[in-house]
């Protein structure tokens, strides 16, 4: 099993995290991040950083 921060987290191939993204509003602009630490390009729209989330776990 993967580890994360030290926890097993069931279901995952070893060295393959899982992606979980979110969006995040700082002042006029919005990010996607992940929980490998990926982070996207500050956008001014909502749905442009929605997008980029999405590239993100299709890679």
């Amino acid at each position: 099993m993967a580890q994360q921060d030290g926890l097993e987290v069931p279901g995952e191939a070893p060295g393959q995290p899982e992606h979980l993204t979110t969006t995040v509003e700082e002042g006029r602009f919005c990010l996607a991040r992940c929980t490998c630490g990926w982070r996207g390009p500050a956008r001014r729209a909502r749905s442009q950083a929605r997008t980029d989330a999405k590239t993100h776990t299709a890679a």
